[in-house]
């Protein structure tokens, strides 16, 4: 492998390594947003889970993807973002 192929596998990990911390990021501020919404549907009168809700964001997921990723592969990667989120 050549020098200049090296450095750049090292760009682009460095650029995946910064795109991991931004998912983090993400992902917890989806998860303060998910506790913040159990923490009022009692008093909305609403169940913890919602099967209808997660087909909607599965579907706005599919209708905004724009690949490389297929959208079986978005949901599966969103079934267990949300199973986690369930678990907090």
């Amino acid at each position: 492998m050549s020098d200049d192929a090296r450095a750049r596998i090292a760009l682009l990990r460095d650029e995946i390594d910064g795109v991991d911390r931004r998912i983090v990021e993400l992902l917890n501020e989806r998860a303060q947003l998910a506790l913040d919404i159990r923490a009022l549907k009692p008093r909305a009168n609403l169940g913890l889970y919602d099967p209808k809700r997660e087909e909607e964001i599965f579907a706005g997921l599919a209708s905004c993807n724009e690949g490389p990723l297929y959208a079986d592969n978005l949901r599966e990667i969103y079934e267990a973002v949300l199973h986690v989120m369930k678990e907090l």
